[in-house]
């Protein structure tokens, strides 16, 4: 049933009342070791068999139900928990507090600030004794007190990285409120979420569930521009500023507005994200997000209006959730769709090129780059098959490339040795791959994500980029000829005669990494 979201007149929002409860000790089966000499050092299988011990197996089933885990058997990216980190400290008045390893709260500071953070992070340490007597717990909900200003805050997110998850920190008994200020918990530990992407979906969804449980309690803030008088789009993925801008126009002439974008920039978007018509799932693996937007009665519309036949195929089932005309819809398509044209023919990319990132947009960005003209026979995501993304699947591989979902390094690596493209397109480690072979490059993610894809401004943004870096490769061979020599591994630098090398020492670590490994697998049996 279609949930109705009501503004009160006053613009304040009706805080739901909560009160705080004790916790006590964790379940019994928390791996005192876990807070001390193992840490996060113990192995993804030894971890998650701890936090089922701990009681944390709910959460871990419903992430692998969510997130299902690919071929990887280690992380091959950033901690996860970066994007879950990332959504909270992008909103207004949202103060984010992390409890984990040391170590891992230090990375992720560090790698927050560099990305353009610009407040602090909140940090609850522990110790053995506090993390298997409770104390933890306690800190962190004494931590959360101290912080719950509603002056300066509207939410307070706490997060548990792989250790306290680990041992059952209890986050669900956090008081639900305090002092007017939301209190979220979530456990994003990199044994259970497998991408810093799908990351920003647990946050995201947690956010809109609370929220969806406040409109259900009565009127709620009204969004700080107002409530659009017309039907509106909510658009679920982090995308390039100007793109919503883009949708928004496309929208216009069939009587729709553009909604707010989730993850929000404030909580009082998540209202409004949820009095919605339809929901665009741009990014398609928001598997959280969408759940709440079902429950609240939402329409999902997959893929996005990228490219002529992107662009088509999206108004047209726009249209359907909406229950518009035929002729109202094409009246937009043709509005918009010789304009994208002219700009692809514009704009022309030619090469061979591979393409593969972590963002969620891959595939995006793969059918406006065939539509300029561009031969792409592999495209390989970090992220997961999901139903929103069938449709640009099918496109692709009518057109002859062969999508990877879950796609590992070891997949992106031998597609860059097998077709040797004019181009490869991906992470920080593929693009380095394909640079030691002379192969021209670019990360996704600065180089490819952080530009516009929607309507006639994404036809012709990838090209000027794309062909420069092509043009590169005599530049690529001259450098590769420049550096031929210089070695790789233990040869790696200008050595005047071979390198001292020790064979017996590393046939002795060998069968002490077998010897563990063995190990393991052993006790992943029992």
């Amino acid at each position: 049933m279609t949930e109705e979201v009501k503004y009160d007149e006053a613009h304040t929002a009706e805080v739901i009342e909560g009160t705080p409860r004790e916790a006590g000790n964790p379940p019994e089966g928390a791996d005192p070791r876990l807070g001390d000499g193992m840490g996060c050092h113990a192995g993804a299988a030894e971890m998650e068999k701890a936090a089922r011990a701990a009681g944390a197996s709910e959460i871990l089933d419903q992430y692998a139900k969510d997130y299902p885990q690919g071929p990887h058997d280690r992380p091959q990216s950033m901690c996860p928990a970066f994007g879950s980190l990332r959504v909270g400290l992008r909103m207004r008045r949202v103060a984010t507090v992390l409890s984990g390893s040391a170590c891992c709260v230090y990375g992720l500071s560090f790698v927050s600030h560099f990305y353009g953070a610009r407040r602090s992070i909140g940090y609850v340490p522990f110790s053995s004794e506090t993390l298997v007597t409770g104390k933890l717990f306690e800190d962190i909900r004494d931590a959360v007190h101290e912080l719950a200003d509603p002056d300066r805050y509207d939410a307070v997110v706490v997060t548990n990285l792989c250790v306290p998850t680990a041992s059952g920190v209890p986050l669900r008994l956090l008081p639900d409120e305090i002092n007017g200020v939301r209190i979220v918990g979530i456990d994003v530990p990199g044994f259970g979420v497998p991408t810093h992407a799908e990351a920003k979906d647990v946050l995201a969804g947690a956010m809109l569930n609370y929220a969806r449980k406040e409109i259900e309690a009565g009127p709620v803030a009204a969004p700080e521009g107002g409530v659009s008088d017309r039907p509106t789009v909510t658009l679920l993925g982090e995308m390039f500023p100007a793109d919503p801008i883009v949708i928004g126009q496309m929208l216009d002439p069939l009587g729709l507005a553009c909604g707010p974008v989730v993850p929000a920039r404030e909580w009082r978007e998540l209202y409004a994200a949820l009095d919605c018509g339809a929901v665009a799932a741009i990014h398609p693996f928001y598997t959280a997000a969408m759940r709440e937007f079902d429950a609240a009665g939402r329409p999902i519309v997959g893929s996005a209006p990228v490219g002529h036949d992107g662009t088509a195929a999206w108004l047209a089932n726009i249209g359907d959730a909406f229950g518009l005309s035929a002729d109202k819809v094409a009246k937009a398509q043709n509005m918009f769709l010789p304009t994208i044209s002219e700009a692809l023919a514009g704009a022309p990319v030619k090469g061979t090129i591979t393409l593969s990132g972590y963002e969620g947009s891959e595939l995006l960005v793969a059918r406006l780059l065939i539509e300029s003209g561009a031969n792409i026979p592999y495209v390989g995501t970090a992220c997961p098959r999901t139903k929103q993304a069938e449709a640009d699947r099918d496109w692709l591989e009518s057109k002859g490339v062969k999508v990877v979902f879950r796609a590992s390094l070891e997949d992106d690596k031998a597609a860059v040795d097998a077709i040797r493209p004019d181009l490869a397109v991906g992470t920080t480690p593929v693009v380095q791959h394909a640079k030691e072979q002379g192969i021209p490059s670019l990360y996704f993610t600065n180089l490819i994500s952080a530009r516009p894809l929607m309507g006639s401004a994404g036809a012709g943004s990838l090209a000027q980029v794309v062909n420069a870096a092509i043009a590169n490769k005599g530049r690529m061979a001259s450098m590769k000829e420049f550096f031929e020599g210089v070695g790789e591994g233990d040869t790696a630098g200008v050595w005047a005669g071979d390198p001292n090398l020790h064979p017996e020492f590393r046939a002795l670590q060998q069968k002490k990494l077998d010897k563990k490994r063995r190990a393991e697998k052993a006790q992943e049996m029992i």
